[in-house]
């Protein structure tokens, strides 16, 4: 704990949506082990999976402070109850099929308390499941990038004033999936600070296909342009200052041109998942196991 925080307050707030992900929440809410308080709530959005109810009782029985969805809101809408719901300065989303690594909680924490200005502390993550690889994340927050793809992780340490500020992961209106890449973009078109743990320094481990994030990337895909264009008109901010950014990022001259061409609102082909994998292999943008 740091010496500015008040002994025995939680300085972290983790959330973690559940929806029918009984088979894994045990398991995630396990992997949360600092050697300090950490607040926890966990958002039942309206399982319907009887194993899952069973597992969400037996849970709550053992003390896990719980909220119960009568009905599935979706995901934003079940982390935004649980951002309701806590206090502590520092919040950390965690899908109930991942895992933190322990000590990484107070590590970002530790960073977010020595730089009042930052909105987020990320590191980078392990993605576990079909393969294994240790993905690197970018070592600043680049709004260049932003607008294309999203290479940050989902599991960050976000400062709660700013997240209260940006009302989170809400967009105005319907949006099927791509949550965490609006956040990222709200963030980037405030040119928010975030800081990374360093290269290396793992923060979550990330299930692969599995729960209902994959549920919602296939939605995702099928629907990008639709999606990207939602994205787009929620933070004019952000895409009315491309040149600028792109001056300004830290990509080499290749890849500043390839973003537009090779992400953004282009639809996505079937093909590409296997041409993903083979980059991985290779060691772009990760770091082989």
């Amino acid at each position: 704990m740091s010496a500015g925080a008040e002994a025995g307050a939680p300085r972290v707030a983790v959330i973690v949506p559940c929806f029918n992900d009984g088979p894994t929440v045990r398991e995630t809410l396990a992997s949360i082990q600092e050697d300090e308080p950490v607040e926890l709530v966990l958002v039942d959005d309206g399982s319907t999976d009887p194993f899952t109810r069973t597992v969400l009782a037996e849970l709550e029985a053992e003390g896990v402070p719980t909220i119960h969805h009568e009905a599935n809101r979706g995901l934003i809408e079940a982390r935004m109850t649980g951002l309701a719901r806590t206090s502590a300065p520092y919040v950390l989303p965690l899908d109930a099929d991942d895992m933190v690594v322990p000590g990484a909680l107070a590590a970002m924490a530790d960073m977010l308390d020595a730089e009042p200005r930052a909105a987020a502390c990320c590191g980078d993550y392990e993605e576990f499941g079909e393969s294994s690889f240790v993905r690197a994340v970018p070592a600043e927050l680049d709004p260049y990038r932003v607008a294309y793809t999203n290479e940050y992780p989902v599991t960050s340490l976000f400062r709660r004033e700013v997240l209260e500020e940006i009302d989170g992961w809400r967009y105005p209106g319907a949006l099927a999936s791509y949550e965490d890449w609006l956040l990222w973009m709200k963030l980037a078109g405030r040119e928010a600070l975030v800081l990374h743990l360093g290269p290396g320094r793992l923060t979550y481990r990330r299930r692969l296909h599995a729960g209902q994030r994959a549920r919602m990337l296939d939605i995702g895909k099928a629907q990008h342009r639709q999606i990207y264009r939602q994205l787009r008109d929620a933070n004019p901010e952000l895409f009315s200052r491309l040149r600028e950014y792109r001056r300004r990022s830290t990509l080499s001259p290749l890849r500043k041109l390839a973003y537009p061409l090779v992400y953004g609102g282009r639809a996505r082909l079937p093909f590409e998942r296997k041409i993903k994998r083979l980059l991985d292999r290779a060691g772009v943008w990760t770091l082989r196991r």
